[in-house]
């Protein structure tokens, strides 16, 4: 097992002084399709997000984040429910009511005071941003499942706060990523928008 794990951590190539593991880069590379397919409203963005989480969830496990790791669980199990819960044509999106939107900020603000106290007393780094990427994209990844529009103004707050988070933690190629994954998240509010609107048509 430990031969395993050094073979997976080992560099992979080095960017901006950053040494980039092999795990880490194939966690990058499987969200990043994921993450475009998601945005497209496409069904088989289920299986890249099961694969990525899963790779992420042993990544961020060997770097102490335990939040992050438990919150690739969540996605695991989304991207089964996702994969059952949207039809062969992909997403059909719409919109939630006011009162919908109040439940989801509600759940999410009170779920994240909660949980940050509970992963600072098992060690965990960062425990006040982890906690938050994990409640935050839990609520966002639900809402996705669920095929509502508001999941991508979600994904834009929360992947320009995991840009910050993971370059403050100096995992420079997630931190990239995760600016990329804002830009896609901006692209996947309209894409979805356009989708609703052919399938009314």
């Amino acid at each position: 097992m430990r031969i395993g794990r050094e073979l997976v951590m080992s560099t992979f190539f080095t960017a901006w002084g950053y040494e980039v593991s092999y795990l880490e880069f194939a966690s990058v590379i499987a969200s990043f399709i994921a993450v475009i397919l998601g945005a497209l409203g496409k069904r088989i963005a289920w299986p890249w997000w099961f694969l990525s989480s899963a790779l992420y969830g042993a990544f961020f496990y060997q770097v102490d984040l335990f939040a992050s790791a438990i919150l690739q669980i969540v996605f695991i199990a989304a991207a089964v429910w996702g994969w059952f819960g949207w039809s062969a044509k992909g997403a059909q999106p719409r919109y939630m009511s006011n009162k919908e939107r109040l439940l989801w900020l509600l759940a999410l603000i009170g779920i994240w005071l909660i949980s940050a106290p509970a992963l600072a007393d098992i060690g965990a780094a960062a425990s006040k941003p982890d906690s938050f990427l994990l409640v935050s994209s839990t609520i966002a990844q639900i809402v996705m499942v669920l095929q509502r529009h508001e999941t991508w103004i979600l994904w834009i707050v929360i992947d320009a706060f995991g840009t910050y988070h993971y370059a403050n933690q100096e995992y420079w190629f997630t931190a990239v990523l995760y600016a990329a994954l804002t830009a896609i998240a901006i692209f996947g509010w309209f894409s979805w928008r356009k989708l609703q609107s052919s399938q009314r048509a």
